[in-house]
């Protein structure tokens, strides 16, 4: 059984003063997720001051997501037994410090350790600021907060590789600020919500963490993502080495499932996972996961190496995505307050993420521009309003004192599939790229010597004629990725098709969870509790006292 909850009756927060922390854990939300991005145009600047191998240069990047992602769900259900703001706290300090020894890395495996400690906190926060905010408003106010969010994240998604070839750009910069950019603005956050943040006080009585849990998921996790970076690199898609991973991936998995079915404080409630509004957000959030990362990891390789841009022309190229998902996800938050409907904007906007991806698939290596960056606007819209409002609907569903599990069991999958999609596309399109220029160096009749270093990036060494054929297949292979894109999205939009068309409630806790924590704490207490948070006519939280 859970141990049981009382909730100290704190005043809830004024429009104003939700706003004020808003301003704080957005902040913090944006660096962090523009950590992820922002190495990634200058990952071949790092990988060569550090003198490190290709395998190093994946691992940059790969120990980041692998713990942020393994973490994520262990954040989350924290959230639900201890303070939420000072593990929000907690996980900037660090975000900060992993920040700050990856900057000042001397080689490559210092810098995957920093950034493999820097995911840590990552994780955190991408699920605690979620939670944060789902504790400070109701579900029917939080559509035009979250339309801010989704905002954020798409700014820092599409944005960061921008960021980064700026920074290396910059002669007087250098590489190691790709790291630092984000540490004065995080602390100025950890300030800042020290003083604006204020969130109710839970206490747990008899709180038993599930360790086993916790390690059998991040293991199982870790292994397959560990499996995904590899493979089809270092061995094959069919291989002892593939059986060995993915067999003993699912064997944790399932062996996690079984503790997490019998433990008293799951890290992921099994029976929170098999609800229908939360199976269908999970298999939602797998395909806006893909749109995410695959967007803006393979759209800046294709004007890079298929256009011929630099990483700041690329980065300015990508901003149709970002656009998109932020008009569109305030738009559509500011009319989910409205109407309290969630199910129509969700369906809209998967709809409209097949239709960009389709488009997206019919590109190659000369397009033009103008509709290359219409369909980025398309799969924009699509992206933000459906990202941030499926983790809405699922923390409509739950009490307050399983929000923070809720909130981060969907991100936890968002992220995961998204990982997964970037590493299985990233392998399609090598393969395509690989079989590609063979066939029209044949064709060209290029002699062995001028084609020898068509397998690498650097298409300045290149002679021009390779050059040309390389720069044509990664352009044209671009697009194929983009269709199967398309095909996947297209459960995104069942499953929002298959959500139930509820009506957001106007309070932060469920009515009866509400009744029977107010009780508790007068009991506790012996002093009166606000049982929910109501919505006055002007949009302010008042307090309803029994």
């Amino acid at each position: 059984m859970s141990a049981p909850t009382t909730t100290a009756g704190n005043a809830p927060m004024t429009h104003r003063q939700t706003l004020e922390a808003l301003s704080g854990l957005l902040l913090v939300l944006f660096v962090a997720m523009l950590s992820g991005t922002v190495v990634s145009t200058a990952l071949p600047n790092i990988i060569g001051a550090l003198n490190g191998s290709q395998n190093q240069y994946t691992w940059v990047v790969t120990a980041t997501l692998l713990t942020a992602t393994a973490t994520t769900p262990i954040w989350g259900k924290l959230a639900d037994l201890f303070n939420k703001k000072l593990l929000v706290q907690v996980a900037i300090v660090v975000f900060l410090v992993g920040s700050v020894i990856a900057g000042f890395a001397q080689t490559a495996g210092q810098l995957i350790a920093a950034r493999a400690f820097q995911g840590i906190g990552v994780g955190g926060l991408q699920a605690l600021v979620q939670v944060a905010i789902a504790a400070m408003i109701p579900p029917r106010e939080r559509g035009r907060y979250n339309g801010y969010l989704g905002g954020v994240m798409a700014v820092a998604t599409v944005g960061g590789p921008l960021l980064g070839g700026l920074i290396v750009d910059t002669s007087w910069l250098g590489w190691r600020w790709c790291f630092f950019v984000g540490v004065p603005v995080a602390a100025i956050a950890l300030v800042l919500l020290q003083f604006t943040l204020r969130l109710p006080t839970v206490r747990r009585e008899n709180v038993k963490i599930d360790y086993l849990g916790a390690t059998l998921i991040a293991a199982g996790v870790s292994v397959l993502l560990i499996w995904i970076s590899f493979v089809d690199n270092s061995f094959a898609w069919a291989s002892w080495q593939t059986a060995a991973m993915v067999g003993g991936a699912v064997a944790l998995l399932v062996l996690a499932v079984w503790v997490e079915s019998r433990a008293d404080e799951p890290v992921i409630p099994i029976g929170l996972v098999r609800q229908r509004t939360t199976a269908l957000a999970i298999l939602g959030s797998l395909a806006v996961g893909m749109a995410m990362f695959g967007g803006a990891v393979f759209l800046g390789q294709y004007f890079q190496i298929g256009r011929g841009y630099s990483p700041t022309e690329a980065g300015l190229l990508t901003i149709p995505m970002m656009a998109g998902v932020l008009i569109s996800s305030i738009i559509a938050g500011r009319l989910i307050t409205k109407t309290g409907k969630i199910k129509p904007y969700i369906v809209f906007g998967a709809v409209v993420l097949v239709i960009g991806f389709a488009l997206l698939g019919t590109i190659d290596h000369d397009t033009s521009l103008v509709l290359v960056g219409a369909a980025m606007l398309i799969v924009g819209v699509g992206v933000g309003m459906t990202m941030q409002n499926l983790v809405l609907a699922v923390q409509n569903t739950v009490s307050l004192k399983d929000i923070g599990a809720a909130s981060s069991t969907v991100a936890f999958f968002r992220s995961l599939g998204g990982t997964i999609g970037v590493s299985v596309l990233g392998a399609v399109l090598a393969r395509q790229v690989a079989d590609q220029i063979t066939a029209d160096l044949s064709a060209a009749g290029v002699p062995a010597s001028a084609s020898a270093g068509a397998g690498s990036l650097n298409l300045d060494a290149m002679p021009a004629a390779v050059q040309q054929i390389v720069r044509a297949a990664y352009g044209d292979a671009t697009g194929h990725i983009f269709i199967i894109s398309a095909a996947i999205a297209v459960v995104g939009v069942i499953a929002a098709v298959l959500l139930k068309p509820v009506a957001l409630r106007a309070s932060l806790d469920l009515p009866d969870t509400a009744t029977s924590t107010a009780v508790a704490a007068d009991a506790v207490d012996g002093a009166p509790a606000f049982d929910q948070v109501s919505v006055g006519a002007a949009g302010q939280e008042t307090p309803a006292r029994r």
